[in-house]
């Protein structure tokens, strides 16, 4: 287990509560969840949280986890990191407008700041494409500002979490 936090990407919950670890299959990996962002080791930044619009269940248990205390992007080293990352992207010639309004628009580059400032860990479900041109892929912005980047299963694995079935 790494002794740096782990900061997780919108899609991790819901792309979780909706398919692989839905509620009603896997109760387990919310109950994981809920205790290492109790312990701090797992954070949802607030911008993330005002990401989760539904269903309405997951947005209740973000709040629940998090005590309704999510950790803040509002200080001035995260605004800055951010600020240097929305630079790079605009200078960088490979991204369409589209590209940097998005970014822009949305908490990823937040949630990049953020890892960035803390020493965070960023846990996506997005995969590194340093060709793509109409989006900044949170994987090749980590890689571009120095922050380790990985999947939901890794930080699992990290985490030392276990999911054992017991027959009924």
């Amino acid at each position: 287990m790494t002794n740096q936090p782990y900061v997780l990407d919108a899609d991790i919950l819901i792309a979780a509560h909706r398919n692989y670890y839905a509620p009603d299959l896997c109760p387990g990996f919310w109950d994981c969840l809920e205790h290492h962002i109790r312990t701090g080791q797992v954070i949802v930044i607030d911008r993330i949280e005002a990401e989760i619009l539904n269903p309405e269940v997951l947005v209740q248990w973000v709040a629940r986890a998090t005590d309704g205390a999510t950790a803040s992007t509002r200080s001035q080293p995260v605004s800055d990191a951010y600020r240097q990352m929305v630079d790079w992207v605009k200078d960088n010639p490979q991204f369409q407008p589209a590209a940097l309004d998005e970014f822009g628009r949305g908490a990823d580059g937040w949630l990049a700041a953020y890892a960035r400032v803390t020493g965070a860990v960023l846990v996506t479900n997005e995969v590194a494409n340093p060709n793509k041109r109409n989006k900044v892929p949170l994987p090749d912005i980590c890689a571009q500002f120095g922050v380790r980047c990985i999947n939901t299963y890794a930080m699992l694995r990290e985490l030392g979490a276990r999911f054992d079935w017991r027959q009924p």
